[in-house]
């Protein structure tokens, strides 16, 4: 039965019982971002052991076990019907899994109108070797992002994770480490607290390349809380649904000691093409240049300012990318850097007045 629906979001809250109750009692399309792990299914059939017949940490727990697969797609498939219903129309949902199951999550992803921008392969550069020698060393795990449909306006951040990889597009190759060492959370008895708990290195690329500051993260199956870390810390706000009060109290406690990164060190690069759109006629407008001004290119080509925001060099008219275009024989041209003014006695772009409206705006 769907609980009562709230009227407000539980903003930095993790949420205690079934991902699919608590997701059907929140707002529709509330939320900017999913980030979900679900259980992988990994089916083992009994005990795994390393060559010195020590046991290894493996994931055995009750909420990773099904009684087939049908009951696996049932299962995804009533979940992500919940996420679908919590996005709004711009959001986005990123899934991750190994080969159990990534392959059933993206084809309910398909059937249920998601729209995949991308599958990402994060290679572990330390993973757990294969004891039994029978199979590859599974080194990696898969996500996928998507869309809530084709179309949807999502957020992308490209030039901050091309800041992020020191000035180079980023991949669809991730290539991080497991969680080891300080940032393992134990429990009570020295244990690993979660069998399956993330880095926060490969959450701090999905919320920095795929949110902004203030957007709602959600993450269904919390675990120890990993998505809440890094998104509190980069300054979103996040839901976490988890079932189990073992994993909720360690997620709480981690939570606890986050700190919130200030205001300043939340901004991150943006494209160019994300700016405030300014004409070059606001320019004449304004009295910045004037009409009857000339404007000379690097190479000493000039043209004249009109009066409705054109330029005209010999018998060439149009915009100042089509006049530069033009001069030069190219198929195009970015007009604001190519045109110069004098500003003091020396040759500017013109876009330093561009970049002065949009400082205003």
């Amino acid at each position: 039965m769907t609980k009562t629906r709230v009227k407000t979001l539980p903003l930095d809250t993790i949420l205690d019982g079934d991902c699919v109750e608590a997701m059907q009692a929140l707002p529709e399309a509330s939320v900017d971002l999913i980030f979900a792990d679900p259980p992988y299914n990994l089916q083992l059939k009994g005990e795994l052991h390393r060559p010195d017949n020590s046991k290894v940490d493996a994931v055995d727990d009750a909420w990773d076990q099904f009684g087939s697969f049908g009951a696996y797609d049932r299962f995804t498939r009533n979940w992500l019907a919940a996420a679908k219903r919590l996005l709004k129309p711009d959001g986005a949902i990123w899934v991750i899994g190994s080969y159990h199951n990534v392959f059933r999550l993206g084809a309910e992803l398909q059937n249920q109108g998601f729209w995949i921008l991308n599958d990402v392969v994060w290679r572990k550069s330390n993973p757990m070797p294969n004891f039994r020698g029978k199979r590859l060393t599974n080194a990696h795990e898969t996500l996928i992002w998507a869309s809530k449909s084709e179309g949807a306006k999502y957020t992308f951040n490209y030039e901050a994770l091309k800041a992020l990889n020191e000035g180079i597009q980023m991949r669809s190759d991730w290539v991080l480490p497991i969680c080891t060492g300080h940032e393992r959370l134990k429990d009570a008895k020295g244990d690993k607290a979660h069998p399956t708990q993330k880095p926060e290195s490969l959450l701090h690329r999905v919320i920095l390349g795929t949110t902004n500051p203030g957007d709602v993260v959600l993450d269904p199956f919390f675990g120890t809380g990993t998505t809440g870390a890094v998104a509190k810390m980069l300054g979103r706000s996040f839901i976490g649904i988890e079932r189990e009060a073992a994993y909720r109290e360690v997620a709480k406690r981690r939570l606890d000691k986050v700190r919130k990164f200030d205001k300043s060190a939340l901004e991150v690069s943006t494209s160019k093409r994300a700016e405030p759109r300014v004409p070059f006629g606001q320019l004449v407008e304004r009295g910045m240049l004037r009409p009857g001004e000339t404007l000379v290119s690097p190479r000493g080509k000039a043209a004249k300012v009109r009066a409705d925001g054109t330029l005209v060099a010999d018998d060439i008219k149009g915009s100042i990318h089509q006049v530069g275009a033009a001069l030069e024989g190219a198929p195009s041209c970015n007009g604001w850097t190519y045109w110069h003014t004098k500003i003091d006695g020396k040759n500017v772009p013109i876009d330093v007045f561009r970049q002065q409206i949009r400082s205003e705006m």
